[in-house]
């Protein structure tokens, strides 16, 4: 990914292999009748140069994140929350840079927590709650001296990380895409997406339009799509997610469950949906994993809940004459390869430093913690 060093907030590389990988779709383009189809994959699939072990675009923010954090010479040990795919990637990039870091999971989620490489400075703490639960307890884990948060949709090097994939597809398509499909739980990546957009028109040589942002959440648990459909720049938590915990916790892709999205903050995901006349839909399970095995019938890997969710609602933009068959669409496929890489790489499961209830305090904990930090940081 660091071919794209002029573009991203560090001045140095890690010498890592993490990459967004983008191709001109055959099987699956002719399936929905689109003749310009771009997947990017951000996962594990050898032939195609796609060398992100940890299956997930996560990878591509963590890269930049963890370097800029050692180059503006932070002392400290950086903090993130997941509900499994971003976890999983710090995890992964923490083995093969030795960069130290604190990951707070949902429990359900800590099955999915592995690296390919022993990982000897994680301290990962799982939390008995959804998504929004592990942010919380993570923002108490950040009170203690020495551990600093990661910040989200507004640190600069996770969304231009995370950017590379609209980069990498402008330059294989040679021209910025006129759709740009995503699943979305806080909807960072999407942001990353516009943001990038509007530096490739300013760069000129890739057009001069923004690409209509087309994004995805469950259909059980979509605070965003119904905030969106009303035009509001506020998420009415009773009207756009009654039940939410409950709901979050039983979705078919539990990644995309952020309860506190960046979505109505100025240059947060509705002013990049409005900038770009965006849609956004709910999709069901059925309707996900049926593409899941598209996919990987026509393409010839597998895929992750979340992309499978995307996939699913380019199906139906597709079916419903939304897009037109000559236009340009990148597909962002945000994770993959999960059986290859079992067969192919060692997989070694992240060990668990502390488990805790949702709503748990940090005093149990603080000084336990501290300890840790002051022996890595």
């Amino acid at each position: 990914m660091f071919r794209f060093s002029d573009w991203l907030p560090v001045d140095g590389f890690c010498d890592v292999k993490t990459a967004p990988v983008t191709y001109k779709s055959k099987s699956l383009a002719e399936e929905l009748g689109l003749l310009n189809l771009y997947i990017s994959f951000n996962g594990y699939w050898p032939e195609k140069g796609a060398y992100n072990n940890s299956c997930s675009f996560k990878e591509l923010e963590a890269v930049p994140t963890m370097l800029r954090m050692q180059e503006k010479k932070k002392k400290g040990v950086i903090q993130v929350s997941s509900a499994g795919n971003t976890g999983r990637a710090f995890c992964e990039v923490s083995a093969n840079t030795n960069l130290p870091v604190i990951v707070v999971v949902t429990d359900s989620a800590r099955k999915n927590i592995w690296t390919t490489k022993p990982a000897e400075n994680v301290l990962l703490i799982t939390v008995k709650g959804d998504y929004t639960d592990a942010i919380e307890f993570g923002n108490k884990v950040c009170t203690i001296d020495g551990v600093l948060a990661e910040g989200g949709a507004k640190n600069p090097a996770r969304r231009d990380g995370m950017g590379t994939t609209l980069l990498d597809g402008a330059i294989t398509a040679g021209i910025i895409p006129d759709w740009y499909f995503q699943a979305v739980g806080s909807g960072t990546g999407a942001i990353a997406a516009y943001e990038m957009s509007m530096r490739l028109i300013s760069d000129g040589r890739f057009g001069d339009k923004l690409p209509r942002l087309y994004l995805s959440q469950n259909d059980t648990f979509a605070p965003m799509v119904n905030a969106w459909k009303d035009k509001r720049r506020e998420i009415i938590p009773d009207t756009d997610m009654p039940d939410a915990k409950n709901a979050a916790m039983n979705v078919y892709s539990p990644v995309l469950t952020n309860r506190t999205p960046p979505y109505g903050i100025c240059g947060g995901l509705f002013d990049a949906l409005s900038a770009t006349d965006g849609i956004m839909v709910p999709v069901s399970k059925e309707k996900a994993e049926s593409a899941g095995s598209l996919f990987e019938k026509t393409e010839g890997s597998d895929i992750d809940p979340a992309a499978a969710v995307c996939l699913a609602s380019l199906i139906e933009a597709a079916e419903d004459g939304i897009i037109k068959p000559d236009e340009t669409v990148l597909l962002n496929i945000t994770g993959g390869g999960y059986k290859r890489a079992k067969e192919e790489l060692s997989i070694i499961p992240a060990e668990v430093y502390a488990e805790v209830p949702a709503g748990e305090g940090i005093e149990g904990l603080s000084d336990e913690i501290s300890r840790w930090v002051r022996e890595h940081a």
